[in-house]
């Protein structure tokens, strides 16, 4: 058994069993993968993947618990380089993240920059998308960390660090009448068409909760995973715009009136996530302290040795989530 036979059966079942795209993004040929595959089954004596002629149909209920298996011994690999590249020079590497628009955009860049100045030789990759995709991309190892509102604690795969909590707040051209309330209300809101996130970004599902709950069903004309998209649509006067309110700028939207919706809608909480089991370098648990900085250097050590989510949880019971 060779650990390119693991790579290879890892690669296969990420590309939904397709060998051709899993040999091209293994730079080799489909014909040397499936030799390999073949030759790692005839060595078992067991089927890894059902197959129609030269197709693979499925993943075999022993093949399911091989794969597994396989995950944890190309983990553990990928923890023993790592764990040598600390000791040979921890300040240089690459560090992998995959985020939204909003938090890349509004959040990310001061923590980027403080970073540089400490680790100005760490190469970073930031990868975009949405919540699922984010959480997928940090659950197979594409990224290292993962940064978003959801999706990331529902990954069995991940553990997930919660960083800083947010609210929503409502933009409006300078004219419009919401801007003469005295008191902003879902009421009010809900008269006028809206022009939000679309559906798993940026709290997007507590806000349609949030509007539930006190029974009223207001009218989306417009949904954009891109906060500057909204307030360019909200410019046009297509609608009300609510968004996170880091992501209205003082400065660059003038034009917009911003109205205060915290007490409106609920609480959001931004967490960052990474891999079950997978060693982090000393950079990049220098990230997350800057992401987290209100647990301290050893809640996040303990955080990142946990097994379980209940785990990591309960270190962060009663410490106070600081408000971006």
């Amino acid at each position: 058994m060779k650990l390119q036979q693991l790579r290879y059966l890892k690669a296969i079942v990420e590309n939904n069993l397709n060998v051709t795209v899993a040999a091209e993004r293994l730079f080799t040929s489909q014909p040397g993968v499936s030799k390999q595959v073949k030759l790692l089954e005839e060595e078992l004596g067991l089927e890894i993947f059902h197959r129609s002629g030269k197709h693979f149909t499925h993943v075999t209920p022993a093949g399911r618990q091989i794969l597994a298996r396989a995950e944890h011994i190309l983990t553990e690999v990928e923890n023993i380089q790592s764990l040598a590249r600390d000791f040979t020079d921890e300040a240089s590497g690459t560090l992998r993240i995959a985020t939204t628009h909003t938090q890349a955009r509004y959040f990310l860049p001061p923590l980027i920059t403080r970073f540089r100045r400490r680790y100005p030789r760490v190469h970073l990759l930031i990868h975009q998308g949405t919540p699922p995709q984010i959480a997928q991309m940090a659950a197979t190892g594409e990224v290292d960390l993962a940064i978003a509102t959801e999706a990331i604690a529902l990954n069995q795969e991940l553990l997930m660090i919660p960083a800083y909590r947010w609210h929503h707040c409502v933009v409006v051209n300078k004219a419009h009448p919401l801007t003469q309330d005295d008191r902003l209300t879902l009421n009010a809101v809900a008269k006028y068409p809206i022009v939000t996130y679309v559906h798993g970004f940026s709290g997007r599902g507590r806000l349609e909760q949030d509007f539930a709950h006190a029974g009223l069903t207001p009218e989306i004309v417009l949904s954009a995973a891109d906060s500057d998209v909204i307030k360019t649509y909200v410019r046009l006067g297509l609608g009300v715009g609510i968004i996170a309110h880091m992501a209205y700028e003082p400065d660059q939207d003038k034009d917009l009136s911003y109205l205060d919706a915290r007490t409106l809608f609920t609480e959001n909480v931004t967490g960052v996530g990474f891999r079950k089991g997978v060693y982090l370098r000393q950079f990049m648990g220098h990230f997350i302290n800057l992401l987290a900085p209100h647990a301290g250097e050893e809640i996040i050590d303990a955080a990142l040795k946990a097994q379980r989510q209940e785990d990591v949880t309960a270190l962060f019971d009663g410490l106070p989530l600081p408000e971006h």
